[in-house]
C-alpha cells in the first residue's frame, strides 16, 4: 500500500510547479559545477561570495523560465520544443545576469559582481544539464507510471481459510502487479479486525466513494462456500460500481493442493445463474455402460456431443455415434482419437432412414440407446412443421421401435421443456415422441424407456449465450424478444450427467425432469454479460427489444398443467406424474403422420398434432387459428 501511496502522490503532484522547482534547483546546481571547473576541479573560491550570489540567481532564474514558460511542457512528452524553450529560458537567464554584472558594475552600485568567466561556463553547463535533465525525467516518469498502471489494486472477498490461502498466493506471484487493499466479509465477527495487517472490511461499505479513494481494481471472491444468491448479489453490486470481479476456482482443482495466482478466473456468466452446480459421481452409471454397447443418435450435436464424451470416458465395450451433421461429427471424432479413445464408430447416418438404421442395430447390437436427436429451433420448425414431425415424431418412432426389436436394455430419450403445455411446433412434437415412448414402454417390458426433460443449456447450438457473445463483439446491441422473458439454464456436462444418472433410474416409461434452480431474466442476463466484458449499458452496447418470436413462451415451464412429481434418490431428479394418454388416439394418428405425412399441408400437419396433444396452444403463430376453430382438428 506504501508503494502505491507514493506512485500516485507523485503521479498527481508532478506537476509544472514541481517542473519549475527542480529547473531553479538545476540553476543553483550548475552555477556552482561552474565554480568549480572554473577553479580546476576545485573548491579554491570565495564560497561566501557565491553564497552572496545564490539568492539573486534564483530570482533571475524563476523571472526567467516564468517569461518563458518552459516548465508549462509535459515532462512526460518533453521533445525539441521543450528543449528549445529551455534553451531560450537559459539563454535570458544569462542576459539578464550579465545585464545585472555589468550595470552594476558601470553604476557602482554594490560589490556584487561575477566574473564573466563563470557566466559563460554557467551557461554552457546550465543548458547541458537542464535539456538532459528533461529526457531524464521523462524517462523516469515513463518507468514510475508504467509501474502504476500495471498495480492492481484488490480486495479478497472472504477471510477465512481459502481467502488467506489467496492473499498468501498473491504475495507470491510476481507476475501479476498486485497490491492487497484488505479482506471483506460478511462475517460481523471478522470486520475491522486485521490479518497481517491487512484491514477486514464490511462489504456493505464498498461503495463509489471507497473504490474512487482507494482506486479499487478488482474483487477476488475467495470463499469455497458461497450460496449462488449471495454470489449474484455480490457481483450484481460490484458490477454497477465497475470493479473487475474475479474467483478463486474449487479446492479440487488446485495444483497439488495449492493455489496458484494464475488459476484465479474472470467470473464468467455460467458462475451467476443462482443455482448450485450439480455435480455427480455416480458408480452406477459406470457400472450400467461397463464392457457395453452404446449407441448415441445425434452425437454431433450440443447434448449428444457431451453425452459421448463422458460415456466415452468409462469402460464401454464399443460406441457408436450417429449424426447426420458430418463437420461436427468429424470435429467429434478427431476429439475423441486425441485423447486416445479408439473403442468407437462415427457413422454419418440420418435417424428418418430406418433400413440404414436397421443396419446399424444389425452390426453392433447396442445394449443402451441414447436418443438425442431432434431439431430444437422453435421459429425455423414453426415454419417447417412436416420437417419437425419426421425427425421429432417419425425418427423417435423408428430409434425406439429398433431398440424394442433388438432388445435393447435401455432407451433415453432426451426432451424439452418446452414439449410442457407447449406453445409451438417443436415442443408439440416433442411431446408426442415423449407420449409415443410412454405407449411403446407399456406396450413391452424387456426394453426399459427413460425420458428426460431439462431446458436451456449453456453454450449449446442456438443458445442465446453464444448469441450475446458474438452481438457483444460486434459493439451491439443485444437482442432480447420481451423484457420480462425467462428461461431455465443448466451448463452442458450438468445436463448430460444428469441424463446418464436417470438412465440408471426406474423401472421404464417415467419421464424425469431435472432441478434447473430458478428461472434466469434474459434482460437481465444480457445486462450482466455486458458488464462482465467490461463495457457499459447502455452507454457502449444498448439492448434491443425485438418482440417474441413465432411459438415463443414468455415463461418456460417443467411440467405440465396437472402433473406433479415423485422424488428419487438424486435430490436433482423427479419423476413427472404425467396426465393419463389415449394411447389408440396417439398410435392412430401417428400412424396417420407416417402414411400421409408428404400428402399433408402444414395446417393439417398442425391440426393433428393439437388433436394429439390439446393443451398445445399456439402463440404468435399463423397456427392460432386453429385454437379458434376447432373443427379443423377433425
Amino acid at each position: 500500500m506504501l508503494r502505491s501511496f507514493f506512485l500516485k502522490t507523485l503521479d498527481k503532484y508532478a506537476s509544472r510547479w514541481l517542473v519549475l522547482g527542480i529547473d531553479v534547483l538545476l540553476v543553483c546546481f550548475s552555477f556552482l559545477l561552474s565554480y568549480i571547473i572554473r577553479f580546476n576541479i576545485t573548491f579554491n573560491f570565495n564560497t561566501d561570495q557565491l553564497i552572496l550570489q545564490v539568492p539573486v540567481i534564483i530570482v533571475v532564474a524563476l523571472s526567467s523560465f516564468l517569461m518563458v514558460g518552459s516548465y508549462k511542457g509535459i515532462v512526460r512528452h518533453t521533445g525539441t520544443k521543450d528543449a528549445f524553450n529551455v534553451f531560450l529560458g537559459i539563454t535570458i537567464y544569462t542576459l539578464l545576469i550579465s545585464f545585472i554584472v555589468i550595470v552594476n558594475q558601470v553604476l557602482k552600485l554594490s560589490t556584487f559582481t561575477i566574473p564573466i568567466s563563470i557566466i559563460i561556463i554557467h551557461y554552457f553547463v546550465a543548458v547541458f544539464i537542464l535539456i538532459i535533465s528533461r529526457y531524464v525525467f521523462k524517462a523516469f516518469y515513463d518507468v514510475i507510471s508504467t509501474e502504476l498502471n500495471t498495480i492492481r489494486n484488490v480486495l479478497i472477498f472472504g477471510a477465512g481459510e481459502a481467502g488467506i490461502i489467496t492473499y498468501g498466493a498473491l504475495n507470491r506471484d510476481k507476475k501479476y502487479n498486485y497490491d492487497i487493499l484488505g479482506f471483506v466479509d460478511d462475517d460481523p465477527n471478522k470486520i475491522n479486525k486485521k490479518i497481517d495487517r491487512i484491514k477486514i472490511y464490511d462489504f456493505s461499505k464498498i461503495d463509489e466513494d471507497f473504490v474512487n479513494r482507494y482506486d479499487l481494481s478488482e474483487v477476488i471472491i475467495s470463499t469455497q462456500k458461497i450460496r449462488p444468491s449471495r454470489l449474484l448479489e455480490i457481483t450484481d453490486k460490484l458490477l454497477s460500481l465497475e470493479v473487475e470481479i474475479k474467483i478463486v476456482p474449487p479446492l479440487v482443482t488446485w495444483i497439488d493442493g495449492d493455489l496458484q495466482a494464475n488459476q484465479i478466473k474472470q467470473v464468467n456468466i455460467d458462475d451467476l445463474l443462482n443455482r448450485q452446480q450439480i455435480l455427480i459421481d455416480n458408480p452406477i452409471v459406470k457400472k450400467e455402460v461397463n464392457n457395453k454397447v452404446v449407441l448415441v443418435t445425434g452425437a454431433a450435436g450440443s447434448i449428444g456431443s457431451e453425452i459421448s464424451r463422458q460415456i466415452a470416458s468409462y469402460n464401454v465395450k464399443h460406441l457408436v455415434l450417429i449424426d447426420q451433421a458430418e463437420s461436427d461429427l468429424y470435429n467429434l471424432q478427431q476429439e475423441l482419437h486425441q485423447k486416445g479413445i479408439q473403442n468407437f464408430t462415427a457413422i454419418v447416418s440420418d435417424v428418418r432412414d430406418r433400413k440404414r438404421m436397421r443396419t446399424i442395430f444389425e452390426q453392433y447390437k447396442p445394449h443402451k440407446v441414447f436418443h438425442a436427436a431432434a431439431y430444437k429451433h422453435v421459429p425455423l420448425m414453426e415454419d417447417s412443421p412436416y420437417e419437425a414431425i419426421k425427425v421429432n415424431i417419425l425418427g423417435t418412432k423408428k430409434i425406439a421401435d429398433l431398440a424394442v426389436e433388438f432388445k435393447v436394455e435401455r432407451f433415453v430419450m432426451v426432451s424439452t421443456d418446452k414439449a410442457v403445455n407447449p406453445t409451438n411446433v417443436m415442443g408439440a412434437t416433442k411431446r408426442v415422441a415423449e407420449m409415443y415412448i410412454s405407449c411403446l414402454s407399456k406396450k413391452q417390458k424387456k426394453t426399459k424407456f427413460t425420458t428426460t426433460r431439462f431446458g436451456n443449456v449453456l453454450g449449446s447450438n442456438g443458445s442465446v449465450i453464444p448469441l450475446f457473445k458474438k452481438q457483444i463483439k460486434k459493439g451491439g446491441p443485444l437482442t432480447v424478444t420481451h423484457k420480462d422473458i425467462t428461461r431455465y439454464f443448466m451448463t452442458i456436462p450438468e445436463a448430460c450427467r444428469l441424463v446418464l444418472e436417470a438412465g440408471t433410474m426406474g423401472k421404464g416409461g417415467e419421464i424425469y425432469i431435472f432441478d434447473m434452480g430458478k428461472s434466469v431474466k434474459i434482460y437481465d442476463l444480457a445486462k450482466r454479460m455486458i458488464s462482465l466484458s467490461g463495457l457499459k449499458y447502455p452507454e457502449d452496447i444498448d439492448i434491443e427489444i425485438t418482440g417474441l418470436r413465432p411459438g415463443e413462451k414468455l415463461y418456460e415451464e417443467l411440467l405440465a398443467d396437472g402433473e406433479n412429481t415423485v422424488n428419487t434418490y438424486h435430490e436433482k431428479i423427479m419423476i413427472a406424474k404425467t396426465q393419463k394418454i389415449d394411447e389408440d388416439l396417439i398410435l392412430g394418428v401417428i400412424q396417420q403422420l407416417l402414411l400421409a405425412k408428404n400428402k399433408l399441408t402444414n395446417i393439417e400437419i398442425v391440426g393433428l398434432l393439437k388433436k394429439m396433444v390439446p393443451e398445445f396452444i399456439s402463440n404468435n403463430s399463423v397456427f392460432e387459428k386453429l385454437d379458434h376453430n376447432e373443427s379443423s382438428l377433425n
